[in-house]
């Protein structure tokens, strides 16, 4: 195992969020790492449809985006390498062993997908769609969203 540094694209959101009753909002930023542009773009549009579909948030276009970086990692020589050093790590789960289950859950998700109305067309009743994110009914204070990988 060796350290090297690899390319990703950070993904950055800035908006303003109203709490619920207030005309004032409040700026935040958050980011999150890919490894390839497309997958970045990608996870900027759907964010941005989703945040554009509520009364409360305002995202701020200008300062959100997909911009080049790099990160210094643990680079391996190989699949069994890296299957060797973390098999005893906890949750692990060896690159090549997800394609199967990945497979299942696109197809299950392109399923419920079809079945599902948009949430524009059921005036934000869940479960519905955004693109190809699932959003959940609320249990709570929390919300499941689903997204095909």
């Amino acid at each position: 195992m060796e350290t090297a540094w690899i390319q990703v694209f950070i993904l950055t959101l800035a908006e303003c969020v109203a709490p619920a009753g207030k005309t004032v909002c409040q700026e935040q930023q958050f980011e999150l790492q890919f490894l390839t542009r497309a997958d970045c773009e990608y996870a900027l549009e759907q964010l941005i449809a989703t945040k554009d579909e509520t009364d409360y948030v305002i995202v701020n276009r200008q300062k959100s985006g997909c911009a080049p970086s790099a990160v210094e990692s643990n680079v391996f020589a190989s699949l069994e390498a890296i299957n060797e050093a973390h098999r005893d790590s906890a949750g692990w789960r060896a690159p090549d062993a997800g394609d199967k289950r990945r497979a299942l859950v696109s197809k299950d998700h392109h399923q419920r997908l079809v079945e599902l109305k948009t949430c524009e067309e059921t005036d934000g009743a869940a479960p519905c769609k955004v693109g190809d994110i699932i959003v959940e009914e609320a249990t709570g204070d929390r919300v499941d969203v689903w997204k095909r990988d």
